[in-house]
């Protein structure tokens, strides 16, 4: 099966104590894989390292088949871009403007009042992640922290992407909100058969979203099974 995501001796200077390091990843098409061990730092790292943001200084990241060193240009890299749903909690929501306003931003910013177009497609976006119809019209900065992450997942969604990268949605959440965000990612992922990189501190949630499941060791980069790379550090 061909791979949406390979990363091969990746290293990167970040000035941190060590340079992140990541020996090998490759995740399949319609894969889905979560990624332990990586703090908040690292983690924006990685997701800028997958989406051509930067460059690694040594090693490759290959997306779609592609090198990300071999992006000719802005314009290139934007529809690069447009192939990833990034779902993090760096993604700003306004909270004066209600639940599907937010949604509709990705179509326009024009969400005073929303169109009867737009708003269609934001509705479709809020079924798409189980946001119940009752808070649609809320303001976002009202909502828990599990609803306010399915509308970064919403808008994630909303150009259709291939990959759905989720940095440490789950962070900040109850374990009961973060076993259902974690129910309707799985829903939304297999409805829209997207491949799935997902970064996780919490293991449950990790598991729950993802049938692979890798530990990250910062000093060597290697990623394993953590069961298999615990007794072998340990």
């Amino acid at each position: 099966m061909s791979a949406v995501l390979e990363i091969t001796r990746v290293t990167k200077d970040y000035r941190g104590l060590r340079p992140l390091r990541i020996q090998q990843l490759r995740v399949a098409a319609g894969e889905r894989v979560a990624l332990l061990g990586f703090d908040q730092v690292t983690a924006e790292l990685f997701v800028n390292l997958v989406t051509g943001a930067t460059l690694p200084d040594s090693g490759e990241v290959r997306v779609f088949g592609r090198p990300t060193a071999g992006i000719s240009d802005s314009a290139d890299w934007l529809r690069l871009v447009d192939r990833f749903g990034i779902v993090s909690a760096r993604a700003v929501l306004l909270g004066s403007l209600t639940s599907l306003q937010n949604l509709a931003m990705p179509f326009t910013l024009n969400v005073e009042p929303l169109e009867e177009g737009v708003r269609s497609q934001a509705e479709a976006l809020a079924r798409d992640v189980a946001l119940p119809p009752s808070l649609w019209d809320v303001p976002a900065g009202g909502l828990s922290g599990d609803e306010q992450m399915r509308i970064r997942l919403g808008r994630a969604l909303a150009l259709g992407p291939d990959l759905l990268l989720l940095e440490h949605v789950s962070a900040n959440l109850e374990s009961s909100q973060a076993r259902a965000l974690a129910t309707a990612i799985g829903d939304v992922v297999t409805r829209r058969s997207l491949s799935l990189v997902a970064i996780a501190a919490d293991e449950s949630f990790a598991r729950a979203v993802a049938p692979r499941v890798l530990k990250w060791a910062p000093a060597t980069g290697r990623l394993a099974e953590p069961g298999w790379l615990d007794s072998l550090l340990g």
